[in-house]
């Protein structure tokens, strides 16, 4: 037991999430019988929130935010004392959080970790019950920045907009949004509605249907805090802006507007940056593929290619690596665009075509600037791709992507690019294809699907041996119904060995290349995603979606 909990503690702190909800998605012990243990080791009261009436709850004792982050309730207030419902009482954080901010003193009180997320989901209002009740019927009289305005300097735009109601609705679609692990927000103008829409665990879902005059102002805020030009609806722009969760935290959207049929379509991308301090362990790599990736990266040279469709991981995964690599005698540079990322002790340039900065430019200036390792953000062109390469033969690391199905097909494309096969046969060391995959929620169940549907699928007879089940997904307030929380990664690692150069110096296919990549052992992406389904992980019908046979 000692054991299992170190080994949880370890996980809770790899993957950033709570120790409590690791516990109790492992099994190792029910919500009740935690609130009973913790009870009993603590000497705090025990409390059925089933019985308690929430209609006696105090009122603005602590803020929406201090209750969602942490997880905590205001119970009840007498005199100079608050009662916090709490689940986690190890969270002394909270507690002194809560004891800062009303500067009374606080008496823990433990109750079911279920029905406190579910207290709090009840309580948290919803962004467009939010909007209602901040912006009532008057819309119309809103004091917001005038658009047809353009003397008008930024400082001032944002000071007629400080204390609108759009603001607050703004703020609360973005909290929202982090609270749901979106990684992106479509705030969409339609011709009788507006419509706003988060992409979580890759699909998107409808969020709120806010009034259609709140379009323009909505959008003017939003390119106000972005920096934009709020007179300029003509063209697309692209942005970034900054929210403040707390000292330790922030996160950093990227912004991009386009100007459709009826009014500005806006596109907010989340980009967390603490998804990079998540360690390669946290990816979903399997143990001899990650094996395989962190000797390549540790080489003193060369090249390390990661493919795979936008909104694939791709970013996270090279980040990862970099932070792995990030040390105070290493010299790191990056050429983005954007950069996504911020990583404290890496060198990143965002390219800017407009002003001449080019993926090409940014290479070579770093050539000059005594560089240990290079990313690329993406090779583009031939030119991008003979300098990359070059410094991957001139004692340089370098990390980039490409847009490719599968790692065979990478190699196929530089060719068509117009390298030459000798450079990709001597600077290319490691190809990683990868795709994402929704993991699935802790309310799944297993299930029994045809022996003839798993051997289509991919899997082999002696994975049918009967020690294990296939999970699908089921659905619970946690997951929203969908039966999936979070994602994991899928991943086809293909080094590059003697076969294949030879394949390549050959000026082989990505067939040829493939079939040898087979018998090097090199696993594809359906059959790394088959591995997930037999752990637990992922559902079948989830890896058929997002690989190819």
């Amino acid at each position: 037991m000692p054991q299992q909990a170190e080994a949880l503690s370890r996980q809770a702190g790899t993957e950033k999430i709570p120790f409590v909800d690791v516990l109790l998605q492992s099994g190792a012990i029910s919500a009740s019988d935690m609130a009973v243990f913790c009870s009993e080791t603590f000497g705090y009261p025990l409390l059925d929130l089933n019985a308690f009436h929430t209609a006696i709850l105090p009122d603005k004792i602590i803020d929406d935010r201090l209750m969602q982050n942490h997880r905590v309730v205001a119970l009840s207030k007498r005199g100079n004392k608050v009662a916090i419902a709490i689940s986690d009482p190890t969270n002394a954080a909270a507690l002194d959080q809560i004891k800062f901010q009303t500067q009374l003193t606080v008496e823990p009180v433990i109750v079911d970790h279920g029905a406190l997320l579910k207290l709090i989901e009840k309580l948290g209002k919803s962004a467009e019950q939010g909007l209602n009740e901040l912006i009532g019927e008057d819309l119309e009289n809103i004091d917001f920045v005038d658009d047809d305005n353009t003397s008008a300097p930024l400082d001032a735009a944002s000071a007629d907009i400080d204390d609108a109601p759009v603001v607050k609705f703004l703020q609360k679609i973005l909290i929202d949004a982090i609270n749901q692990g979106a990684s992106d927000l479509h705030f969409e103008p339609f011709e009788k509605f507006y419509r706003i829409r988060f992409r979580v665990d890759g699909v998107l879902r409808d969020i709120a249907q806010p009034p259609l005059a709140i379009k323009e102002k909505l959008a003017s805020r939003i390119k106000v805090i972005s920096k934009l030009d709020i007179s300029e609806k003509r063209v697309p722009q692209d942005g970034r802006m900054k929210l403040v969760m707390s000292k330790t935290r922030s996160i950093d959207f990227r912004v991009s507007t386009l100007p459709t049929l009826f009014g500005e379509k806006i596109v907010m991308r989340i980009l967390d940056g603490s998804q990079a301090q998540m360690g390669i362990d946290a990816l979903g790599y399997d143990e001899d593929q990650k094996a395989i990736l962190l000797d390549a990266i540790q080489r003193p040279y060369g090249m390390v290619l990661v493919t795979g469709p936008t909104g694939s991981g791709k970013t996270v995964s090279l980040y990862t690596c970099l932070n792995i690599l990030n040390k105070p005698g290493i010299n790191i540079s990056t050429a983005e665009d954007p950069a996504e990322i911020n990583l404290p002790g890496v060198n990143q340039v965002n390219v800017n075509d407009r002003a001449g900065l080019t993926f090409p430019v940014a290479l070579k200036a770093f050539l000059r600037q005594d560089p240990d390792i290079i990313m690329v953000g993406e090779i583009r062109d031939l030119e991008t791709a003979d300098i990359a390469i070059k410094a991957a033969q001139t004692g340089h690391m370098v990390f980039s992507t490409l847009h490719t199905n599968d790692a065979p097909a990478t190699l196929t494309r530089l060719m068509n690019m117009g390298v030459a096969p000798f450079n990709i046969a001597s600077s290319v060391i490691l190809i990683t294809a990868q795709r994402l995959a929704r993991r699935l929620c802790s309310c799944k169940e297993t299930t029994v699907i045809p022996d003839e549907a798993l051997l289509e699928a991919g899997f082999d007879e002696a994975d049918l041996d009967g020690t294990w089940l296939p999970y699908k997904p089921v659905g619970c307030e946690r997951c929203n119904g969908s039966g999936y929380k979070g994602r994991v990664g899928i991943y086809q690692l293909m080094p590059i060995t003697e076969n294949i150069e030879r394949i390549i110096l050959n000026h082989g296919t990505a067939l040829e290349i493939e079939e040898q990549a087979k018998q090097d052992g090199v696993r594809t992406l359906r059959q790394s995603g088959l591995i997930k389904v037999k752990q637990g992980l992922t559902s079948l019908e989830e890896v058929l979606g997002c690989t190819n046979n």
